[in-house]
């Protein structure tokens, strides 16, 4: 019984403008959303959050990377982001010798920073809506490839005027669908050095076990520092270049948090898909998911084996370990969730309502025409494409199988050499960027890993795909090999010069018209190239093409609710632009019997601890403050606090992002969310979405008391307490 309630109430709660969910843009707060803020306790204005000829919040939010989020939190240019975004770098930092992710590293000074190459962080400067300069020319007689051509052509001039003459970078980004238009200014950095990160029985304390679940007491944090040059721009990275000089950043609150207490977030959220049809959700939960979840399965499951065995690849696989598995019990719990709240039922009674809205006036039907019977066409001609499309990309695409992927690179330097005139510039550019991808490809290689994974995933392959979408080296397994695909993964490993880091080298060095030849009759090159000719002819084409459909389909559907449905307040799907979302700090109840509160402490990590269990191992020095009741000013109730969760409306990208109270002053850091509700990229549920912090308490306490580094509170401002 307690279960039908719950769904009823969240059926409606997701389409009620009250439910506060929603990532808003900071420029237009302040047409409907600081009202509401202030009424739950924000003490501060609109202009406070975002303005662009004063100093303001976003100034002091910054683009980590490619996929995070970090804040300014110094005068000085230091930032603060999760220990999870930076574990890429602080990987590419280390050796067997200085393991930084395992022991973790503090710099005492700013000469011993350490700087992170290729690694960038971006501040947004400015916004504007130029929905009008996009649209231009544009008209609903056209037809949609020459709706994009002339959309494309007008924000090349948009971007190109906007940073003309100035050291910025310009995008325009779509919204609802294509029916708005934003552009955005960025300042992108270059020189990035590590200051400090904990170490893993710290910052990454409960791993993948313990990943996308509450409760949780994980320290999920790193220092970063930007340098700018003596001008204060962004500058490639010199050993003359100083620290930055915001034009704002955070205070750091020591106050720590009470259940209700106001909580904003400030960051780039990646993607969200929160006006798709039931359609839509009904393929992801159905079909593509599981299929991905048993490929990912099988992929650590073999990286798991191997990773307790060695230290050395523990290391070189920890990042790519991170990789399979977040997305892994992502589509677990996006599953979970959705069925268990009925996400696609909920979906369709309110299309059953749209539709009884839009049938019941002949101008609307003229207008709109019948959008459902569409989707619902289109998503069946589209399932087995999408299916598809994202099966192949786990063999070959970003964490696929490496050596074929590592084989496929080389495809581009073929094209030029076998040009009919030849850039040698360009070849020679290649080359070098080969022999340096070469270099991280062997740092962090196992081809014994990579030999059980190809074996694993050709198996599934011949399981799961129809026949057109059969690659054809699976013919030569079954009939000339017998169907013993080890026998197969074998023959290739041994004939294959593309897991041998000396012959690709000596490779990349003679690569000239003659060795195209050999390169083509390489089995791991011939294989990627089979695999990837499937993927572009008999896939991906089709999969554009019915996309292209749908996302047209898309800007007339979100039109037409925002007419049928006038009381609901439209937030835009999340693009990796600069977002912010609200509520408080609150616990919930997952299921009948169970309470989860608003916040965990430092007994819990000492009651999870597992010295046989990589994820549980806590370092000693941690437990000896603990067991001594060392705990400064950060202290509690006779502990710390590590973790919390409030009802702020996140996602990817959302990682690292601040974590702010009613006065704009830090208290977390966010870093996941609660499994229960992670279906709030497509249906957000009041009752169990909950986004997870890292207390800055804790923070503070790891930096002063752990790692000895207290000397960064001079160019921080604490407050509280």
């Amino acid at each position: 019984m307690l279960r039908l309630v719950v769904l009823l109430i969240v059926a409606v709660l997701p389409f009620n403008s009250e439910a506060r969910e929603g990532m808003w843009l900071p420029m237009l707060i302040d047409d409907f959303n600081i009202g509401e803020m202030q009424e739950m306790g924000f003490k501060l204005s609109a202009a406070d959050v975002y303005a662009v000829n004063a100093a303001s919040m976003k100034d002091a939010v910054v683009r980590f990377g490619n996929g995070c989020t970090g804040g300014v939190i110094s005068a000085e240019g230091l930032i603060i982001t999760n220990n999870h975004c930076a574990n890429s770098a602080i990987q590419k930092l280390s050796s067997i010798e200085n393991d930084y992710l395992t022991a973790g590293f503090w710099a005492s000074s700013h000469e011993e920073e350490l700087p992170n190459e290729g690694l960038t962080v971006s501040i947004l400067r400015s916004m504007e809506d130029v929905t009008a300069i996009v649209l231009s020319g544009v008209n609903d007689s056209i037809r949609e490839s020459a709706r994009q051509r002339i959309i494309a052509s007008n924000i090349d001039s948009i971007s190109n005027n906007a940073v003309k003459d100035l050291h910025y970078q310009a995008v325009v980004e779509p919204f609802y669908s294509g029916n708005r238009y934003y552009l955005f200014v960025y300042e992108v950095f270059k020189d990035i050095r590590l200051v400090g990160t904990p170490p893993a029985g710290i910052g990454d304390f409960g791993g993948e076990s313990d990943n996308w679940m509450w409760p949780r007491h994980t320290g999920d944090f790193a220092l970063f520092r930007i340098y700018a040059d003596e001008s204060n721009r962004a500058a490639d990275f010199s050993p003359t270049n100083v620290p930055y000089k915001p034009a704002h950043y955070f205070p750091v609150s020591l106050e720590g948090v009470e259940e209700g207490d106001f909580a904003m977030v400030l960051g780039f959220p990646a993607k969200t898909s929160q006006y798709v049809p039931s359609y839509h959700v009904s393929m992801l939960a159905d079909l593509v998911y599981p299929k991905m979840i048993e490929l990912r399965d099988a992929k650590l499951d073999i990286m798991d084996r191997h990773i307790v065995q060695d230290q050395k690849i523990r290391l070189q696989y920890a990042a790519k370990h991170s990789a399979v598995a977040n997305s892994f019990k992502r589509w677990k719990g996006e599953i979970r969730g959705l069925k268990m709240l009925g996400g696609v039922d909920m979906k369709q009674q309110y299309e059953a309502g749209f539709n009884t809205w839009l049938n019941s006036d002949s101008m609307r039907i003229v207008s709109y025409g019948n959008i459902l019977s569409e989707y619902s066409k289109l998503y069946k001609a589209l399932s087995k494409y999408r299916l598809a499309h994202d099966y192949m990309l786990e063999l070959i695409g970003y964490t696929g199988i490496e050596t074929l992927k590592f084989a496929g690179s080389f495809e581009r330097l073929a094209t030029l050499v076998d040009a009919e005139e030849v850039d040698e510039d360009a070849v020679e550019m290649e080359k070098l960027h080969l022999r340096e991808q070469a270099e991280k490809h062997f740092k962090d290689f196992s081809r014994a890993i990579d030999m059980e994974i190809c074996i694993s995933m050709f198996e599934m392959m011949e399981m799961d795909l129809p026949q057109e979408f059969r690659p054809s080296f699976l013919s030569t397994i079954k009939n000339q090999y017998k169907g013993d695909y080890s026998s197969f993964v074998k023959a290739l490993f041994d004939n294959t010069l593309f897991d041998k880091h000396n012959d690709v080298s000596k490779f990349i060095d003679k690569f000239d018209k003659r060795k195209v030849k050999e390169l083509k009759a390489d089995p791991a090159f011939a294989i990627y190239t089979d695999m990837r000719n499937i993927y572009y002819k008999d896939i991906n084409s089709r999969y554009i093409r019915i996309n292209s459909r749908i996302d047209s389909l898309n800007r007339v559907y979100i039109n037409a609710l925002m007419e049928y449905d006038k009381e609901r307040h439209f937030y835009p799907d999340a693009n990796s632009t600069l977002r912010l979302s609200y509520g408080e700090v609150m616990g919930y109840e997952p299921s009948d019997g169970i309470v989860y509160s608003y916040f965990t402490t430092l007994d819990g990590v000492i009651e999870k601890e597992d010295p046989d269990n990589y994820d549980y191992r806590v370092p000693e020095k941690l437990k000896e403050l603990y067991h001594a009741g060392d705990f400064g000013q950060y202290g509690m109730g006779g502990t710390v606090p590590v973790c919390f969760v409030s009802t702020n409306h996140t996602t990817g990208g959302n990682s690292g992002s601040p974590v702010l109270n009613d006065r704009g002053e830090l208290i977390g850091l966010n870093f996941d969310r609660a499994w229960d509700g992670i279906m709030s990229d497509m249906i957000f549920n009041p009752h169990l979405s909950r986004n997870i912090s890292v207390n800055m308490r804790y923070v503070l306490f790891i930096i002063d008391k752990y790692a000895g580094s207290a000397y960064l509170f001079d160019e921080m401002t604490i407050v509280g307490d």
